[in-house]
C-alpha cells in the first residue's frame, strides 16, 4: 500500500516563541490529558517534528526487511524521506533520500533491491555506502568526493533498526540497547522473515496514537485480544476490580509458571521501566498470555508450527517492548509482531505493522496468514476507530483536559516525556 502525503516544511523555529506555543506547554498539568492546540494545531505538529521526530531514535523497519545487500526501504519521518539499504558489508546505512545534483527524490519506491541507488532524474548514481560513483557530463575539475549522500544515523538492536536525523543522536541509547537487546536475542530476529506488513491511516494526531496504545482502560472494546491478553494490565494489585479478579488469578498463577521456564532457558524477563525520566524513555517485559499462552489467537495456541530462534517451547508468554516515542513490539514463540506510529499530519498518522516468522515457515504450510495476522488486524481497526473518535473530541472547542486514571499512568509517562523534549526545544 503507497501511503502518499505532501511534506510540510517545519516552521523556522522563531515562531516557536509565541504564547500561543509556549503558553500552553508550560501550564501542562500533570495528571491531565494535554490540552486542545498539542492535537489539532498545525504549530505544534511542526514543533513535534522538529523537537522529537528528528532528535530522537525512532524505530523504522526490522533487518528482515533489508536481508541482502542491496536491499532498501523508505520511510517518511514528516518532511523528511529516508532510506534504509544493507550495504555491502552487510550493514545496514541510511540517507536523505535527496539526489545531491538538483535535490531530486532519489528512490520511489517504499522498498525493492538495487545494485546502486540511480537518480531517475540525470542519473547521478551513489553506491550503497552513499559515494557518488556516477555524474554524466560534470567538468574536469569536479570533485565526487564532496557530493556523497547525506547520511542518517542508524542502529539496529536485536533485530530491529532504527533511525536518528540529529547530527548529536541521544547519547544514552547505547545503554538502552545494551540493556534490551539480551530480551530480543533469543528470538533471532536478525534471521526472520517477513510474514506481513500493513500501513493503516488513522484520523487522529500522533500523540493520541500513541497515548491509546499506553493503557488498557478502554481495552474491553478489543474481544479478539482479550482472548490472551490479560485484562488487569496497568493495575495495581491492590486496585483490581472484584470483576477482573478471577482473570488476575489466573495471570499470578501463570505467571509464577512462566518465570521457571524463563529461568530454566536462560531467558531475561524482569520489568525494566524507564518511560520518563531519560532522554530515551522505554518499557521491556517478558509477560505472561491466557489460555494456552503460546501466541495471540483465539485458543491462544501457536500460530506458526516453526518457533522464533532456537527455543523449545512455544509457551512463553510474550515480550513486549515501548519506546519513545513512536513504537511498540510483541515478541512471542512463534512469531513476532512490530508497531511505528509516522505522522502525517495534525490529524492523521500511519500506523505500521510488521509481522515476523521464522526464516524457514511457509505460508499455507506452516502458517495461516489470516490466524497469523488476524488478532493484531482487528486490534488495529479498533483503535483506529477510537483514535478518530477521540481527535474528534479534542477538536471541540468545548474540550478541556482531564484526569488520567491510575491504570493510566503509561499515559502520563509519554506525555511527561514528550512536554520535556518540548520544552527542551523551546529553551533551545
Amino acid at each position: 500500500m503507497s501511503i502518499v502525503t505532501t511534506p510540510a516544511t517545519v516552521r523556522p523555529r522563531e515562531e516557536w516563541g509565541t504564547s500561543r506555543i509556549q503558553d500552553p506547554v508550560a501550564r501542562r498539568v500533570v495528571g491531565h490529558s494535554l490540552e486542545r492546540p498539542f492535537y489539532t494545531d498545525r504549530e505544534f505538529f511542526d514543533l513535534d517534528i522538529a523537537a522529537v521526530f528528528t532528535r530522537h531514535w525512532l524505530f523504522v523497519a526490522v533487518d528482515a526487511e533489508i536481508p541482502e545487500p542491496g536491499d532498501y526501504t523508505t520511510v517518511e519521518i514528516g518532511p523528511y524521506s529516508v532510506i534504509v539499504v544493507r550495504g555491502d558489508d552487510e550493514n545496514p546505512r541510511a540517507f536523505h533520500n535527496v539526489c545531491r545534483h538538483r535535490g531530486a527524490r532519489l528512490l520511489d519506491g517504499e522498498r525493492g533491491s538495487v545494485g546502486n541507488l540511480v537518480c531517475g532524474y540525470h542519473k547521478w548514481t551513489y553506491g550503497k555506502d552513499g559515494a557518488l560513483r556516477y555524474a554524466p557530463s560534470q567538468p574536469g575539475d569536479f570533485d565526487p568526493g564532496c557530493f556523497g549522500l547525506k547520511t542518517v544515523h542508524v542502529r539496529s538492536v536485536g533485530g530491529l533498526v532504527f533511525v536518528c536525523l540529529a547530527d548529536q543522536p541521544p547519547a544514552d541509547f547505547t545503554e538502552v540497547a545494551a540493556r534490551i537487546e539480551p530480551y530480543l536475542l533469543p528470538h533471532g530476529l536478525r534471521r526472520a522473515k517477513v510474514a506481513a506488513r500493513t500501513d493503516l491511516v488513522e484520523d487522529g494526531n500522533w500523540k493520541l496514537v500513541m497515548e491509546n496504545n499506553r493503557e488498557c482502560y478502554h481495552c474491553d472494546g478489543h474481544p479478539e485480544l482479550l482472548r490472551t491478553f490479560f485484562p488487569t494490565y496497568g493495575y495495581a494489585d491492590k486496585d483490581i476490580p472484584a470483576p477482573l479478579r478471577p482473570a488476575h488469578e489466573r495471570y499470578l498463577r501463570t505467571g509464577a509458571e512462566l518465570r521457571e521456564t524463563y529461568e530454566r532457558l536462560g531467558l531475561p524477563y524482569a520489568l525494566i521501566e524507564e518511560l520518563d525520566h531519560r532522554t530515551t524513555g522505554f518499557r521491556i517485559q517478558r509477560d505472561a498470555l491466557d489460555l494456552a499462552g503460546e501466541s495471540f489467537t483465539k485458543d491462544g495456541r501457536a500460530a506458526c508450527r516453526r518457533l522464533l530462534g532456537d527455543l523449545p517451547t512455544p509457551r512463553l508468554g510474550h515480550l513486549s517492548l515501548h519506546m519513545q516515542p513512536n513504537s511498540w513490539f510483541h515478541v512471542v514463540g512463534d512469531h513476532a509482531i512490530t508497531f511505528s506510529a509516522l505522522p502525517l499530519g495534525p490529524d492523521k498518522t500511519l500506523l505500521r505493522t510488521t509481522w515476523l516468522v521464522h526464516p524457514d515457515a511457509e505460508e499455507g504450510v506452516d502458517y495461516d496468514p489470516d490466524t497469523l495476522l488476524a488478532v493484531w488486524t482487528a486490534t488495529n481497526e479498533q483503535d483506529a476507530r477510537l483514535v478518530a473518535r477521540a481527535q474528534r473530541g479534542v477538536s471541540s472547542p468545548a474540550y478541556a483536559p482531564g484526569p488520567y486514571a491510575p491504570t493510566e499512568y503509561q499515559v502520563e509517562a509519554f506525555c511527561s516525556w514528550y512536554v520535556a523534549r518540548l520544552r527542551e526545544e523551546l529553551r533551545r
